[in-house]
């Protein structure tokens, strides 16, 4: 297997070991530098150039990619995907992660557990989304800190308040979150590869610091992970489009909260708490992955013309409730059930033998027109204005 590690630093800890790990099991390995390509769109195939030369050929990709060069890292990443070169992380997967706002609303619409959060705009509204958050004290963050950068503790509102408008007034974005005081300034870092957790370890602050990033003087020992904290982990990962992952997660009382998914997790901190070798680790699953890379199934699915790609949702008495796929008549009507989702639990590629539920969400390929009328019309919110009569209103001569 030929790999490309994608890295602007590569006598970085991280870089090293999965190259060593590369190297140690017979494959070709190179690290590049990310800046260094061009997106060759000139030829009738995608291409990527290598400091102006054709890239050679490549059987995986490991994408590094920093912060600061997340616009062009993802490109890049995007090129190698539309190549058909298998990547671990897909470029929008790296994109949303990066993103805490658009992070969070991807994973609260699939019940991961998480810190009460909001994002306002104007000071005349912070007070009130303090509140919603549970009250002072607040986390503040920025929407593209990294290691702890940009987070801060506000003691009470007009605190929070006057952070925010400091942030904002130099265009920076941030978020309110839930103080989680029972933390007590310490997370659980878990490294997710593929669908299993492979190592984890607790991170502990130093002394009044409630931020525990090993950047900012925490310290970190290995930890046996509760099942409901390896499957949030994972959960998480695999819904951000990441097969490698370092998810962030605080010990609270109603159980584990997600506070972060990391495309590029940092390797040196936690194979040294748990003397684990997690870079092997990724680079067996990424052999084992590197026939299928990853697709867009939706740009996939509907270049047929009149066929797509939609989610059904199983509504309290529909007429397909109690039914089997078998039953459900589906399958006459050009449609094919690509997963089942019932609460957190998805089934893949379902058999008909499978009863539907009130509240199952099918994910369909088929006929447009034909799952059209199977979805359930929206609730509309009460137009604000009135609606124009049917004919038109004569007006008066003269």
């Amino acid at each position: 297997m030929k790999i490309a590690v994608l890295s602007r630093a590569p006598r970085a800890y991280s870089t090293q070991r999965l190259r060593a790990a590369a190297l140690d099991r017979g494959h070709e390995v190179k690290v590049l530098n990310t800046l260094r390509f061009g997106i060759d769109l000139t030829g009738d195939e995608p291409d990527l150039q290598f400091r102006g030369r054709r890239l050679s050929t490549y059987d995986a990709v490991l994408p590094r990619i920093g912060a600061s060069i997340t616009y062009f890292g993802t490109a890049v990443v995007r090129q190698f995907e539309q190549m058909d070169v298998y990547t671990p992380n897909t470029s929008y997967g790296i994109a949303n992660s990066r993103d805490k706002l658009r992070a969070t609303q991807i994973l609260s619409k699939h019940e991961i557990g998480m810190p009460r959060t909001t994002f306002v705009r104007d000071r005349a509204d912070i007070k009130a989304a303090v509140e919603r958050v549970g009250g002072a004290p607040v986390v503040i963050k920025l929407l593209e800190g990294t290691q702890g950068i940009g987070v801060i503790l506000a003691p009470d509102v007009k605190v929070a308040e006057a952070v925010i408008e400091t942030l904002q007034s130099t265009q920076q974005n941030v978020l309110i979150q839930e103080f989680i005081a029972e933390s007590r300034g310490r997370d659980i870092r878990a490294l997710v590869v593929g669908d299993r957790v492979v190592a984890a370890m607790r991170r502990s602050a130093q002394g009044d610091e409630f931020r525990s990033n090993v950047h900012r003087g925490g310290s970190v020992e290995a930890v046996r992970l509760d099942p409901a904290f390896e499957a949030a982990a994972v959960r998480s990962a695999q819904i951000m489009g990441l097969r490698v992952a370092g998810v962030d997660m605080l010990e609270s009382d109603r159980g584990p909260l997600v506070m972060e998914v990391n495309s590029s997790p940092g390797l040196e901190g936690i194979e040294r708490a748990t003397e684990l070798d997690v870079a092997g680790a990724i680079i067996d699953y990424v052999a084992g992955q590197v026939d299928f890379p990853e697709i867009d199934v939706r740009q996939r699915l509907t270049v047929s013309t009149g066929y797509g790609v939609a989610e059904l949702e199983v509504h309290a008495g529909h007429a397909m409730v109690g039914k089997t796929l078998e039953e459900s008549g589906l399958r006459e009507r050009d449609v094919t059930v690509l997963t089942l989702h019932r609460g957190t639990s998805v089934v893949p590629n379902p058999t008909g033998p499978s009863v539907l539920e009130a509240g199952d969400r099918l994910l369909c390929f088929g006929k447009l027109e034909e799952m059209r009328s199977m979805v359930a019309p929206k609730r509309r919110r009460r137009a604000k204005v009135k609606k124009l009569p049917e004919q038109a209103l004569e007006h008066p001569e003269g």
